[in-house]
């Protein structure tokens, strides 16, 4: 027991020098790890969800080629955005905010809609 007090004082600077390492390892594991759970909704890929709602949305006349982002956060939609072609049609606008809410049974104050660009 004396030599482990003995080389703890003697090695004191190491010691403290290896957990402030060990320290600061975890930390970032944990803030990594925590930024990965977070950022799970906003994924380069697409969800079930936005791939069947592109599939309605580009079968609805006028609407054209479609992207759908769902931002979503314990299972609840905070938001979708919709980018088409057909957006400049006040008609076909009309019917995307319609299928969309009644789809994903959400208000429509929660539904941008924008012009693809050519």
């Amino acid at each position: 027991m004396q030599k482990v007090i003995d080389y703890v004082k003697k090695n004191r600077k190491i010691i403290i020098v290896v957990l402030l390492i060990a320290i600061l390892i975890g930390t970032v594991y944990l803030i990594d790890k925590g930024s990965k759970s977070h950022t799970s909704t906003v994924n380069s890929s697409k969800s079930d969800m936005e791939i069947k709602l592109t599939g309605i949305l580009s079968n609805i006349e006028g609407v054209g080629n479609t992207d759908v982002m769902i931002t979503e956060n314990d299972g609840k939609i905070l938001g979708v955005v919709i980018v088409c072609e057909g957006a400049n049609n006040l008609m076909t606008r009309s019917n995307i905010l319609n299928a969309v809410s009644t789809a994903l049974n959400i208000d429509k104050k929660i539904i941008a809609i924008y012009s693809l660009t050519v």
